[in-house]
């Protein structure tokens, strides 16, 4: 109801919602405001977005049930979990291994099955599963990653937030078209910077 009020519509993306329990996917500290539209923390000093950001970011994608998703930024695994119910395939890139290995847990928990997590760096992208229906991107730059653009089908759609700085993102959406790429500004947000590279641990 709390979505819905806030203006998400797809029924999809509301089942979807209803179905992945949030709590599995925050630390343990903070399961009594799972439910609360508000951003958490989670390992890594990286957070979990706000169940609306969450719906609406999924909302814009227009998923159809035979697209593949490439999704940077793994995080806690949540958003993965959403699209799983809503597309054929999830590729998901994560820079911090503690991360994607507490995500895989997660979704193994779930019984998530068309989910991949690799560690590696979100601005490049994963170019053996290329070209991508849509990309979602849940970290922040200045402007989008040519090398995502270029994993772009033709007719395909990225969601990415996109600002100088933390209090100057907004969310964006862009579109390959037979013209070119065609960019529409959503709505402000705040967004952990997306990082080149990988974490390297010894």
């Amino acid at each position: 109801m709390q979505l819905r009020r806030r203006g998400i519509r797809d029924p999809n993306v509301l089942r979807a919602m209803e179905r992945i329990p949030r709590e599995l996917f925050v630390d343990e500290a903070f399961s009594e405001h799972a439910y609360q539209d508000i951003a958490l923390p989670i390992e890594c000093g990286q957070t979990i977005s706000q169940p609306f950001v969450v719906a609406y970011m999924t909302e814009k994608l227009d998923l159809k049930p035979n697209h593949k998703v490439l999704e940077i930024g793994t995080g806690s695994g949540y958003q993965s979990a959403i699209l799983s119910q809503l597309c054929r395939r999830v590729y998901t890139i994560e820079r911090w291994r503690e991360l994607q290995k507490a995500a895989e847990a997660r979704l193994a928990e779930l019984k998530i099955a068309n989910v991949t997590t690799i560690i590696g760096d979100g601005w490049l992208g994963w170019p053996p599963q290329a070209p991508f229906d849509r990309i979602i991107v849940t970290a922040a730059a200045v402007d989008a990653p040519a090398a995502l653009l270029d994993q772009l089908k033709d007719g395909g759609r990225m969601i990415i937030p996109l600002g100088e700085t933390r209090d100057s993102q907004s969310l964006v959406q862009i579109d390959k078209t037979p013209e070119g790429l065609a960019e529409t500004p959503l709505l402000s947000v705040r967004f952990v910077p997306l990082v080149h590279g990988r974490v390297k641990r010894d």
